[in-house]
C-alpha cells in the first residue's frame, strides 16, 4: 500500500497538470494572438508565440470602436445588477432560512429549476416585454433580466450560509428590541459576508460575460456591453483576429482579478450550497 502512494501522487499531479493546460490553453493562445501581426497570423507553419510582439492590435481596439464606452457600460450594468441581486437575494434567503411557511422547500427547488431554463428559450418573450415597457437600449432594460436570471442561484447560496448562523444570536437581538430587518443587516449579513461575496462574484461574472440578452436588447453603442462590442470588430469579409484577441484579453482581466482574489470564498460558497441546500 505504501508503494502505491508515490504512484497515486504522481498520477494526481499529472491529472492536475492536464486539467490546468486544458483550461489555460485557450486563454494563452488568445494572449499570444493579440501580440501577433496580421501577416504572422496567417503564415505557415503556425507560430505558437509571436516572433516580433506588437501592441498594434491593442491600439486598434480603442481606435476602431468605442471600447472605453463598452467597458463603462459593462461596469455600470454589472455593478448595479450585482448590488440589486444581492439586496433582493438577502431578503429572500433570510425568509427561506428563518421563517416557517408552507411550501418553503418546494419554492426553493422551484427557483433552482427556473435557473436551469436556457436563456435562449425565453429571449423572444423577453424582448417583447422589454420593448413594450420602453426599455430597449437602456441600462434598466439590461439590469432587470440579469437580476431576475441570477437571483435563484444567489438565493440558494445565501440560504445555505444563513442556515449555518446560530439562531440564538438572532433571538438575542430580537429580545433586545431589534426588528427582523435590523437583525438581518446588523447581525446575519456581517456573519454571512463570505456568502455575500461568493454570490456577488458569481453574479458579477455571469453579468459581465453575458452576450445574448445584451445583443438582443441593445442596438446602439451608448448602452452596448463589452461582449457585444467585441463582436463589432469583425469586418464585412474578414475577421481581424489580432484585434479581437486583444479586446478579449482586456475584457478578461477584471474577471481574472476578481476570481483570483475570491476563489477560496467561491469554492466555500458552492460547497456550502451543495451540502446545505
Amino acid at each position: 500500500m505504501a508503494g502505491r502512494a508515490p504512484v497515486l501522487r504522481v498520477g494526481h499531479w499529472l491529472l492536475v497538470g492536464v486539467v490546468l493546460v486544458w483550461s489555460l490553453a485557450p486563454y494563452l493562445w488568445t494572449l499570444a494572438t493579440s501580440f501577433k501581426t496580421e501577416r504572422e497570423l496567417y503564415q505557415f507553419p503556425v507560430t505558437y508565440w509571436p516572433h516580433a510582439p506588437t501592441i498594434v492590435n491593442y491600439v486598434a481596439v480603442f481606435t476602431q470602436n468605442p471600447f472605453g464606452r463598452f467597458l463603462l457600460n459593462s461596469a455600470l450594468v454589472t455593478v448595479i445588477s450585482t448590488v440589486a441581486c444581492l439586496f433582493i437575494a438577502a431578503l429572500a434567503a433570510y425568509a427561506f432560512a428563518r421563517l416557517r411557511f408552507r411550501g418553503r422547500e418546494a419554492l426553493l427547488v422551484g427557483l433552482l429549476i427556473v435557473a436551469m431554463i436556457p436563456l435562449i428559450t425565453v429571449i423572444v418573450p423577453l424582448y417583447i416585454l422589454v420593448r413594450n415597457l420602453g426599455l430597449l437600449n437602456s441600462y434598466a432594460g439590461l439590469v432587470a433580466p440579469y437580476v431576475t436570471y441570477a437571483l435563484p442561484v444567489a438565493i440558494f447560496i445565501l440560504t445555505a450560509f444563513f442556515r449555518e448562523i446560530p439562531q440564538e444570536l438572532e433571538e438575542a437581538a430580537l429580545i433586545d428590541g431589534c426588528t427582523r430587518l435590523n437583525t438581518l443587516w446588523r447581525i446575519i449579513a456581517p456573519l454571512a459576508a463570505p456568502g455575500l461575496i461568493t454570490a456577488g462574484i458569481i453574479v458579477f461574472v455571469y453579468t459581465w460575460n453575458e452576450f445574448l440578452v445584451a445583443l438582443t436588447l441593445t442596438s446602439t453603442n451608448e448602452v452596448r456591453t463589452i461582449t457585444v462590442g467585441i463582436a463589432l470588430y469583425r469586418g464585412e469579409f474578414t475577421f481581424p483576429w489580432g484585434v479581437i484577441s486583444a479586446a478579449v484579453t482586456l475584457a478578461t482581466i477584471p474577471i481574472m482579478v476578481l476570481i483570483l482574489l475570491g476563489q477560496r470564498l467561491v469554492i466555500r460558497g458552492l460547497t456550502a450550497g451543495a451540502v446545505k441546500g
